[in-house]
């Protein structure tokens, strides 16, 4: 879907419906609804990459360090074919593949598993710079953190090290919902900004301004998107 109108006419409602067909004991709601309209974005007009490519060498890559809630991710996994519908019901019971985290061995069209939060920019910058090595420049690889999770001090050390070796093929998405405890000065993009990141700050629900904000050109530079949404309390 190319139009904002029929894009948001499918977020709100195939996906949200996708989404209402996982129940159980999930205890990280926030995380799944603060991230759905990011994630659409991304895989409907972003990413280069489709169950019948997702396992050749110049994708892209989408890795979800932000993986505690995946319920928006396995929503827009299943609205783009790498999984099937009838997998959503089972969601965190004993036998499904979708667990609470999501694993790649077990979920198709997933890169990384995740969970264990600090750990999924440190892996982005080593696949960017992997990618690099290979010759393989027009490969983006894309990461989604929470704002909570970079004070994580493998963060600290991922995001200076990708800023200081020019990583433009890599990119950050912050969902920013206040959950950090301290905050940075001046915002999220400024911890960014400071060591050497192109970085831009837009409201996460909005198609058109995440749309804008993840093809902004960042010539030498990787690049993050601080997605700001409502408070998670």
């Amino acid at each position: 879907m190319s139009s904002t109108s029929a894009d948001t006419a499918y977020n709100h409602a195939g996906l949200r419906r996708l989404m209402s067909l996982m129940t159980g004991d999930e205890k990280h709601g926030p995380a799944a609804t603060s991230t759905l309209d990011a994630l659409w974005v991304l895989y409907d007009r972003v990413l280069r990459v489709t169950p019948q490519t997702a396992n050749v060498a110049d994708r892209d890559r989408f890795l979800l360090s932000k993986g505690h809630g995946p319920m928006a991710y396995y929503a827009v996994l299943t609205a783009k074919g790498f999984i099937p519908e009838e997998w959503l019901p089972g969601f965190g019971t004993f036998d499904s593949p979708l667990g609470h985290h999501p694993d790649r061995m077990l979920v198709p069209g997933v890169e990384i598993g995740s969970g264990s939060l600090g750990h999924g920019l440190p892996i982005a910058v080593g696949t960017a710079l992997g990618l690099r090595a290979q010759g393989l420049t027009d490969s983006d690889v894309w990461v989604l953190v929470g704002d909570a999770e970079m004070d994580e001090g493998s963060n600290h050390e991922a995001l200076a090290f990708a800023g200081a070796t020019g990583l433009e093929n890599l990119h950050v998405v912050a969902i920013d919902n206040d959950s950090d405890k301290f905050g940075w000065r001046g915002g999220l993009a400024s911890r960014f900004a400071t060591e050497g990141w192109s970085a831009m700050t837009v409201n996460g629900h909005d198609h058109e301004a995440l749309h804008q904000a993840f093809t902004t050109p960042h010539a030498g530079r990787p690049h993050a998107v601080i997605a700001r949404v409502e408070r998670k309390y």
